[in-house]
């Protein structure tokens, strides 16, 4: 017999991590829907065409395929090896596969927006909280199966919708305590103004998953792979002093307006930098000298389908985390199901690296942890006949409770309890049941209290 396991970069959740994920995602789903947005779901798979040439080349790679039914066939075996061939270079052949697992929650979005945008208001504000999968090598913080966030505003030009996500980020990490966060920001039409410099729009592709490289590879590899990329020394150089800006937000500011100003484009990226920065509705932290909210002319995001000014949120340094969120504008994402002309811009988080940052700064309430809240020890028929009752309408309160499943010794039941983590005990005996109280026990601090069934029902289990 083959011993059980897991395909590799996927978890099981024990209970108690499942109320600590779900914790986060309440946390989320809250600031959320307290900005306006709506929740939205879409399929786990996708037609494959959906999704290929979305993302990048890179990213293609990464999409899971999922093969069709029906290719044991016998007959189509000749056809099924060439098909199987095709597909491992890369290409999609529907023969052999049709849909595939989806890599992100935005262009499953754009999808849907495509396909409803004659019934939808706009501007339309939604939110999902779904799984995602990417063929990644898995790694701390990175995984094949994974959850993601999501809010996105379609069809509004207002650079107020990147305000109100700045906003998000930092309302969602202050509820979680991640006090200590950066959020970086960045345009692209800065990166388009630097491709223009080096050798045309043409290297955009090339130039930014180079540059989001960086923070891996470091600098010098980086200009390596440009180098590789075809770009001359004359073109690197440039691209290295637009990496090697540094300084406070308006002293980058400063910088690139000087090594990009003679650029429109980049007059224009600079010009929504500037309101973002600037604009006094950001949060007063955001404002500090200390800016959580980071210019950082080196970030790129490199999925191909962002136009205008990207996100990246990272944890403190004490924590060794990639990012924690991310995200952006992309202002003609349905024209690729076409339907063009519907702006939009979104951000996400990744729940599974938050869980993981909380984890190790330990920032998870000591509520959390708590399930069941009332255990019912069971002393006997008569005895668990009333206390189940008492139960049931403790229940109807929103008191989470449960019955020890059989009569056995006092310290079975409260070594159950000890492991559920359950902080209090209710004992209704022979002698409790005859005079119409229970014995309260908060496990907790070792406290004990007689209370009648009636004061029993209006306790206040904290």
């Amino acid at each position: 017999m083959n011993k059980p396991s897991l395909p590799q970069g996927t978890r099981d959740f024990g209970p108690e991590v499942v109320r600590k994920r779900n914790y986060i995602f309440d946390t989320i789903r809250n600031v959320f829907e307290l900005y306006g947005f709506q929740q939205l779901e879409t399929p786990a798979m996708e037609n494959i065409e959906t999704l290929l040439g979305k993302y990048g080349e890179e990213s293609d790679k990464l999409i899971f395929k999922i093969l069709n039914n029906g290719l044991d066939n016998p007959d189509k075996q000749k056809q099924v090896k060439e098909d199987f061939q095709k597909v491992l270079d890369g290409k999609s052949v529907k023969g052999i596969t049709e849909r595939a697992l989806k890599y992100d929650l935005t262009i499953p979005f754009a999808r849907y927006v495509a396909m409803n945008h004659g019934q939808l208001t706009f501007p339309f504000k939604r939110y999902q909280i779904q799984p995602v999968w990417r063929a990644d090598r898995p790694q701390k913080g990175r995984y094949r199966e994974f959850y993601q966030c999501d809010a996105d505003v379609v069809g509004s030009n207002s650079l107020l919708n990147e305000v109100e996500l700045a906003n998000i980020y930092h309302e969602v990490f202050i509820r979680l305590g991640i006090t200590n966060y950066e959020l970086r920001i960045n345009h692209r039409k800065l990166l388009a103004a630097l491709a223009g410099i080096c050798g045309g729009a043409d290297k955009m592709t090339d130039i930014t998953i180079v540059i989001d490289k960086l923070d891996k590879f470091g600098l010098e590899k980086v200009k390596e792979e440009l180098s590789q990329k075809g770009l001359n020394k004359k073109q690197i150089d440039v691209i290295e002093k637009y990496l090697s800006i540094k300084g406070s937000n308006p002293e980058k500011i400063s910088q690139l307006k000087k090594l990009l100003g003679n650029s429109e484009t980049a007059r224009k990226g600079i010009e929504e930098l500037e309101f973002i920065l600037n604009s006094g509705l950001t949060p007063d932290s955001y404002r500090d000298h200390d800016s959580r909210l980071t210019l950082d002319p080196t970030l790129a995001r490199g999925l191909n389908y962002y136009t205008g000014i990207i996100f990246e949120a990272k944890a403190t340094e004490e924590v060794k985390m990639g990012s924690i969120g991310g995200g952006g504008r992309y202002d003609d994402l349905t024209g690729l199901f076409g339907v063009p002309g519907i702006p939009g811009v979104g951000i996400s988080f990744g729940v599974d690296r938050i869980y993981d940052v909380m984890e190790e700064l330990k920032l998870f309430p000591a509520d959390v942890h708590v399930g069941t809240q009332v255990l019912f020890f069971n002393l006997g028929e008569a005895e668990s006949t009333k206390a189940f009752e008492l139960m049931q309408q403790l229940r109807n309160k929103s008191i989470r409770c449960e019955l020890y499943h059989e009569n056995v010794k006092f310290d079975k039941q409260f070594k159950y309890a000890e492991k559920k983590k359950i902080p209090f005990a209710v004992i209704i005996g022979s002698k409790e049941l005859e005079e119409k109280n229970c014995t309260l026990k908060d496990l907790r601090k070792g406290e004990q209290q007689t209370l009648s069934f009636e004061k029993l029902l209006s306790f206040s289990f904290q």
